[in-house]
């Protein structure tokens, strides 16, 4: 028996469990789509969650509808570095999605009084979904700016959570400003410092990178690596700000770790809500694992 999600076909429990590598139980397909490793990816970007119109905002009921939407289309998180790396780990008839967040505001990940998250915040919602969806942990990629979601004596903690999850953090300037109206002195010293910052707190070097505004600096190999004051940067990967959904890693054409399109986590024309309707519809194909 078989059943219908959001137009999407879901397995149900299998008659007899099928046995895997080494004897070990296979765990049942996400979904009956076919395999489609070439197809898009869906690269979701969020900033601030709270109510309100500003295509910048997503309520809180709305992001957990969201996660809600996504897993039962058989949707699976995966970091910014396993897509640029082509690594997602995957159930058979997964399709990725990478949720990403941008600068590091408060309502993002907020800790209370008494050390529990605030379960308004998002974090506090997708770990809260988590709990029951044990197959969608907090496995997303932040890129942050010096604010760090508030709260300064409790950012290492945090970083440490989210690090704990499988999460990851990315560097995303230090002033938020527009790449493409700086010499590149100015450029290496918004990505330098903020780099130097995040290594303080534990995250690897070579951390995914995101310019403020998807706007590139002029001298886009910035956005790869140079050196500044004697010291090597580099980045594993760099992202837009767009509408769309990112080609697959497989594809030797459209792929491009240093320049790959996200779409908005809204309600809005483009946002994730169009995007998860032409899925539907059949009206997009995208990434499937075998």
């Amino acid at each position: 028996m078989v059943n219908l999600v959001a137009g999407v076909v879901l397995a149900q429990k299998p008659l007899s469990t099928p046995i895997g590598t080494f004897g070990f139980p296979q765990p049942a397909r996400v979904s009956t789509r076919k395999p489609n490793p070439d197809g898009k990816v869906f690269i979701v970007m969020y900033h601030h969650f709270r109510e309100g119109s500003n295509a910048m905002f997503r309520s809180p009921s709305k992001f957990r509808q969201d996660l809600e939407h996504l897993y039962k289309m058989g949707f699976r998180p995966v970091t910014i570095s396993e897509y640029v790396g082509n690594r997602m780990i995957l159930a058979q008839g997964a399709s990725p999605v990478v949720m990403t967040f941008d600068d590091g505001h408060p309502d993002q990940f907020t800790i209370r009084k008494d050390g529990t998250i605030d379960p308004k915040c998002a974090v506090g919602i997708w770990a809260d979904f988590a709990k029951t969806h044990p197959d969608f942990p907090v496995k997303g990629t932040f890129y942050t700016l010096p604010v760090l979601w508030g709260q300064h004596n409790l950012i290492q903690k945090k970083i440490d959570m989210l690090k704990g999850w499988g999460s990851e953090i990315g560097n995303h300037t230090y002033n938020h400003r527009f790449l493409s109206r700086l010499n590149d002195d100015q450029v290496k010293a918004e990505i330098a410092k903020m780099n130097d910052l995040l290594v303080s707190y534990g995250v690897k070097p070579n951390m995914p990178f995101c310019p403020p505004y998807g706007e590139y600096p002029h001298n886009k190999s910035l956005v790869k690596s140079f050196t500044y004051k004697g010291k090597l940067y580099a980045h594993s990967s760099a992202c837009m700000a767009w509408d769309s959904p990112a080609a697959s890693p497989n594809d030797a054409k459209k792929f491009n770790r240093y320049k790959f399109e996200r779409l908005h986590g809204n309600g809005r024309e483009m946002g994730i809500d169009y995007w998860l309707d032409k899925v539907q519809k059949g009206k997009v194909q995208v990434y499937v694992a075998p």
